[in-house]
């Protein structure tokens, strides 16, 4: 038996319990209750700049701005991702710490987050 199998055996793997519902891969705790996430989302640690650029590629030509680098939490950025969006009047969303907003909109983010306060850059071209 190889080694892989072997350590999954002695963790146990329990995926799903009638008392407690879905548990965590991770601590094998109710994920309702699980540490791991807010963990594993805690703030990036940068240079202290937001970078503002404008993306096409992998998105069939179509312009996106990026706002990437802002030290929030989660709830943080999903707020600032919103009033963003709101601003710009256009859709777009919050992922992996970067703020995705749908268009061209470099100009008016660089000027709505440095009235917050932010150290704002423009990266890329």
């Amino acid at each position: 038996m190889n080694q892989r199998a072997n350590s999954d055996r002695k963790m146990g793997g329990l995926v799903y319990s009638t008392e407690a519902g879905r548990m965590c891969p991770l601590c094998r705790q109710p994920q309702a209750s699980c540490q791991c996430k807010s963990q594993a989302r805690a703030a990036p640690v940068g240079d202290g700049r937001v970078r503002v650029s404008r993306e096409t590629q992998g998105r069939g030509g179509k312009a996106v701005t990026v706002v990437r680098g802002v030290a929030l939490d989660a709830a943080g950025l999903l707020a600032l991702g919103k009033s963003l969006k709101a601003l710009c009047g256009s859709g777009g969303t919050v992922k992996d710490g970067v703020i995705e907003i749908q268009g061209d909109h470099v100009d008016r983010v660089m000027a709505a987050l440095q009235a917050q306060g932010h150290q704002v850059k423009r990266a890329g071209g």
